[in-house]
């Protein structure tokens, strides 16, 4: 089951792992678009189910899969993927903003937990993966409410890593860099180590496959963000002031 899966990286996320022979049920809001995705993975060869659902709403994510597990069978892995990204200066501060960003990206992906969780447990196996970012390491200009909200998704599911890893279930958290989707186009700065997003998903499934706990990339700019996160204060402030990505 793939949140978010009507753009973007859901939707690579969907058409490759179809193509690697995985049924999968796309969640996402606009149904219309979900049933382009269904028809593009059904092109080649394989097998998958739209079920128009809002992560926001706990209810309406669990009555998705279940409508999943009825069509295609029990949910082996889950993708967190859903998510929004907001640029915004803090002097244009907006706690409706923030609130949208933590509902979507942070309890939308409790939310999805939740709708996969107990049939897990109950047959001692799964997978659950989020969609977080290299923005989680440290706060960005611009992005109080992305870079807070992939932070406590990242913290969210390493927790839940370390209770219900020895209960058979595995836990993958992936910190992509920069990818070229709807969410970064239009941005006016020069983004370091831009990937295409075939290129991303290849390595995001990559991962998800070998049920890695934690993958990061592109590796340079992953070395650079955790290089950031022992820098003395005042050097990650110079440095980040001057090189804002996200506008």
């Amino acid at each position: 089951m793939i949140t978010g899966a009507s753009s973007g990286i859901g939707r690579g996320l969907a058409v490759e792992l179809s193509a690697r022979g995985a049924k999968v049920g796309l969640v996402a809001r606009r149904s219309d678009v979900l049933d382009e995705v269904v028809k593009e993975v059904q092109s080649k060869g394989g097998e998958a189910a739209a079920l128009p659902a809002d992560v926001r709403s706990a209810e309406s994510i669990r009555a998705a899969a279940d409508v999943l597990r009825e069509k295609l069978g029990p949910i082996d892995v889950l993708i967190a993927n859903a998510g929004i990204g907001p640029t915004r200066d803090a002097a244009r501060f907006d706690p409706k903003e923030v609130a949208e960003v933590m509902n979507i990206n942070v309890v939308g992906a409790s939310n999805s937990v939740a709708a996969v969780l107990p049939e897990m447990l109950a047959a001692g196996r799964g997978q659950l993966v989020v969609m977080s970012s290299l923005a989680a390491y440290r706060g960005l200009p611009k992005s109080a409410a992305y870079c807070a909200s992939k932070a406590a998704v990242s913290s969210f599911f390493e927790s839940l890593r370390l209770d219900l890893e020895p209960k058979g279930i595995d836990v993958s958290i992936i910190h992509p860099g920069f990818i070229k989707t709807p969410l970064t186009a239009g941005r006016h700065a020069q983004l370091p180590y831009l990937q295409e997003l075939d290129e991303a998903v290849k390595k995001i499934v990559g991962a998800i496959e070998k049920r890695r706990k934690t993958y990061s990339f592109p590796w340079q700019l992953a070395t650079i963000v955790r290089a950031g996160m022992i820098m003395p204060i005042w050097m990650y402030d110079r440095i980040s002031r001057k090189n804002s990505f996200r506008e």
